[in-house]
């Protein structure tokens, strides 16, 4: 095991994730707010000519910086069936193999674990296509709607902290089906459609648009039904669907035989958010 992920073990992850988001939430002083997004985008070399509003002292917060929205126009959205839902990098991407998503290196986890044990929601994307896409530091961190969908249910899975990147990737087993995440399910045109969205080490919450923050809550899964006769949630491509407080990573499940991933989604591969990454196969 490499120095890395055996630090990782022994530090107390949700521990420190909350003080971290503590500390992400601190308005006062200042100076002390100030200088740390200064430092953060020195470090990281955020591009802030494209945030709406580019000066670190129009932020309350460090949350509120890194959740930064951009200018009109920052993102145009591709004229195509599925958009990608985030800045970042591919980390996979490619089809499910019966229920085995691919990791790095040989590992691999199981739609049925990433999804928190429901066997029903895993059944609708057996041999279907996913693709895994990180969120570094010095990217936007607000998740979008690759497609027109209608929110059928939510489940919260409370788990560890692991970092996501790619070394923690290669060495950690079934990394995304054990940390922390929320499962966003929904009914669109390309048939079921999962957006999975992954916690990490100091990541401090997962917001969505509809309910706010809901993670951290506590220690057990939370499942929570937008069916009729509750009011519909919809989203049209491009909609924001949450956001993170600070960085991690967001999977995209599809049913069989329903999208085709573009040749260039690769991993390792840049995306930014309102990208074409795939069409439809029935039309």
């Amino acid at each position: 095991m490499s120095p890395f992920i055996l630090f990782q073990r022994l530090l107390p992850q949700h521990l420190l994730s909350r003080w971290v988001g503590s500390l992400a939430e601190l308005k006062r002083p200042k100076w002390l707010k100030n200088a740390l997004i200064k430092a953060f985008i020195k470090r990281y070399k955020v591009n802030m000519e494209e945030a709406f509003a580019p000066y670190p002292e129009a932020y309350v917060n460090f949350n509120e910086f890194f959740t930064r929205a951009l200018k009109p126009g920052a993102r145009p959205l591709a004229i195509a069936d599925v958009l990608s839902p985030a800045d970042g990098a591919f980390s996979q991407v490619g089809k499910i193999n019966r229920d085995q998503i691919f990791q790095a290196k040989g590992k691999s986890f199981t739609t049925t674990s990433l999804l928190g044990g429901n066997e029903h929601w895993a059944e609708l994307f057996q041999d279907g296509d996913f693709a895994t896409i990180y969120l570094s530091p010095k990217d936007y961190h607000r998740i979008h709607m690759p497609i027109q969908g209608t929110l059928l249910a939510t489940r919260y899975i409370p788990g560890d902290l692991y970092s996501v990147n790619q070394t923690t990737a290669e060495n950690v087993d079934g990394l995304f089906a054990r940390n922390e995440r929320l499962v966003c399910l929904f009914d669109t045109e390309a048939g079921p459609m999962a957006a999975v969205l992954v916690g990490a080490m100091i990541v401090a919450g997962i917001e969505t648009v509809w309910e706010g923050q809901v993670a951290p809550p506590g220690a057990h899964v939370i499942t929570r039904h937008y069916a009729q006769p509750a009011p519909n949630v919809e989203l049209k491509q491009g909609d924001e669907l949450g956001r993170f407080k600070l960085g991690s990573t967001v999977i995209l499940l599809f049913g069989k035989d329903q999208v085709a991933w573009e040749t260039w989604c690769q991993a390792s591969n840049d995306i930014r958010m309102g990208e074409c990454i795939a069409s439809r196969i029935n039309v």
